[in-house]
């Protein structure tokens, strides 16, 4: 059985990588779609699609498990969203999602989708983890190692903090 998992992953971080594991005994594969893949350098979007893929190819890599990370571009036509991951994506038999949009669309397209509780939702956010690195406080001990050495690679954090300053005069 094959298993899908979406997330812009903005970035990886280990609330997804505790899904992953949650999901790795029910399948055989995985596919982690990289949701809204054509945005990036933004405060919201940082990372491009590639460096996510680089997050979370390293970080799943623990795993004894096949994946595949696909970049799914967004259409912004809720009603065709789950043909147009489908068309981006390896088939597969499941969907794994807790946002509520994604398991509407894909029940409606006639896919099963499967939740897991939130793992430590407080702080394990991207929005979270995106506000630390901004402000320069700790954010390393909410991501899998190899997460770092991307973020690092990159000049991620000095990347974050550019593209959140402002020109306004006040």
């Amino acid at each position: 059985m094959r298993g899908f998992y979406i997330g812009r992953f903005q970035p990886y971080h280990d609330g997804h990588h505790q899904m992953v594991e949650e999901i790795v005994p029910e399948v055989d594969e995985l596919v982690l779609g990289i949701g809204s893949a054509g945005h990036s350098h933004t405060r919201h979007n940082p990372f491009a699609a590639g460096e996510r893929v680089m997050m979370v190819t390293k970080a799943v890599a623990e795993f004894d498990l096949t994946t595949y990370v696909v970049p799914i571009e967004d259409l912004d036509r809720n009603a065709v969203w789950a043909s147009h991951v489908r068309s981006m994506s390896p088939a597969f038999d499941v969907a794994y999602s807790n946002n509520p949009l994604v398991i509407q669309l894909f029940k409606e397209a006639e896919v099963e989708v499967r939740q897991s509780p939130m793992f430590n939702r407080d702080v394990l956010e991207g929005s979270e983890l995106r506000d630390r690195m901004i402000e320069g406080d700790e954010w390393r001990h909410l991501v899998p190692e190899p997460v770092i050495g991307v973020i690092e690679e990159i000049g991620g954090i000095g990347r974050i903090q550019r593209v959140s300053e402002t020109d306004a005069n006040g």
